[in-house]
């Protein structure tokens, strides 16, 4: 891990912002150096830091480093300036700690400063921009819009859950078929005055099975008033359409994302490891930055797949589930571990000897996946296939 122990002879904070930015400059002993705002301009933005490195070795901090952070980041390097990056949840908790309750600007740069000069293990490194950086911001913008469809979706449900919750109940947004026939139709009383016939036309791609049984669920409630009806007919097929698109561009991103990783060497070595697919490679190789990490017990930690102590006295409790780490990350890692359940195997075996020992699935898959990571670490640092017979040799040394 990279450590911002210095030495520096200031350290400088920016809070910063779309149209403007605020540094603060704080000396190593204490005192302050400079406040001041800065446009958002390569030019302003020189002259800071240019200011700074008069006074001695600077430390640049942002509280965002990305989009509106990536000016001061690339000035900072541009100078030959070292930048360290203080997440923003670390940002707010230390503001707690200083005299005041004011949300300003100034204030903030502040306490970026000071929390970096004084807890510099808070710090997070940049890393350098890569040849998978125009891939990442793919990926961003994907999770944004899997994120927004997902909103949609219940959005959708919420709207028949009032007025036939059979139909609701029947409803499968995720699918194309459902899709079609709620776009064209609407709403579940839109989709009856419809009639069967053109139902059933809508719903062309739906096992048949399936298909009639939303048409007899249409028969399950009572009519709810008009106006209630004539909203669903606007609002239906608006979110279902939002539905759709969002798919339709979800699945372009997923492409050219899929385009760019799968000449990596280190996504490559990923794919042989039990339970990694395409999607889980994918998020691993643009999300970890392997040298970042010490070993696989700080990896699992950034994945958020490590328990979190709890200790009073001479009690000490490690079993409870941290929530801190990369949700996105521990999410897929704990999910692809249920394809390990299909096939026999080293982990399957060890899955096992967690639910014999008393774990429940959802446990037992999250051990799993943290047993896993050590696999993951090596394969990432050695950029080596998976083989599990070397894994059971070390197991039995």
């Amino acid at each position: 891990m990279h450590g911002f122990e210095g030495p520096y002879d200031l350290y400088v904070g920016f809070d910063v912002g779309k149209r403007a930015h605020h540094a603060h400059a704080v000396l190593a002993d204490g005192r302050d150096a400079f406040s001041t705002g800065v446009d958002n301009s390569e030019a302003a933005m020189d002259r800071v830091i240019a200011d700074a490195a008069e006074l001695g070795t600077p430390l640049v901090v942002v509280d965002q480093r990305r989009n509106i952070g990536m000016l001061a980041i690339r000035r900072a390097r541009a100078a030959g300036v070292e930048v360290a990056y203080l997440p923003g949840i670390s940002a707010n908790r230390a503001s707690s700690l200083f005299p005041g309750d004011a949300k300003t600007d100034a204030r903030d740069a502040e306490v970026i400063a000071r929390t970096a000069m004084g807890v510099p293990q808070s710090l997070r490194p940049v890393p350098e921009e890569d040849d998978l950086e125009g891939t990442r911001r793919l990926e961003a913008q994907r999770a944004d819009l899997i994120k927004d469809r997902t909103h949609q979706v219940n959005r959708l449900r919420s709207l028949p859950l009032e007025s036939n919750p059979d139909f609701e109940r029947r409803l499968e947004p995720e699918a194309a078929w459902c899709i079609a026939v709620l776009e064209r139709l609407g709403g579940p009383w839109n989709v009856l005055d419809a009639g069967r016939r053109r139902f059933l036309r809508a719903a062309s791609q739906a096992p048949r099975e399936r298909a009639e049984a939303v048409w007899r669920s249409l028969g399950m409630a009572t009519r709810p008033t008009e106006q209630q009806v004539k909203a669903e007919t606007v609002l239906v097929p608006m979110i279902a359409r939002r539905i759709r698109e969002d798919t339709e561009q979800i699945e372009e991103l997923e492409r050219l994302i899929d385009e760019q990783v799968m000449e990596e060497e280190t996504y490559q070595c990923l794919l042989t490891i039990p339970g990694i697919a395409r999607r889980t490679a994918t998020q691993l190789v643009l999300n970890v930055r392997i040298e970042d990490f010490a070993d696989h017990d700080h990896l699992a930690s950034y994945c958020g797949l490590t328990p979190r102590n709890r200790q009073s006295g001479t009690s000490l409790n490690s079993v409870s589930a941290s929530r801190q780490g990369n949700k996105q990350l521990k999410n897929v890692l704990i999910f692809s571990c249920n394809s390990l359940l299909r096939a026999k195997g080293y982990f399957r075996e060890y899955y096992d000897s967690c639910r014999f020992r008393g774990m429940t699935h959802k446990a037992a898959l999250k051990a799993t996946a943290r047993k896993r990571m050590k696999v993951i670490y090596a394969v990432m640092r050695d950029r080596m296939p998976y083989r599990e017979d070397a894994l059971l040799r070390r197991q039995t040394l």
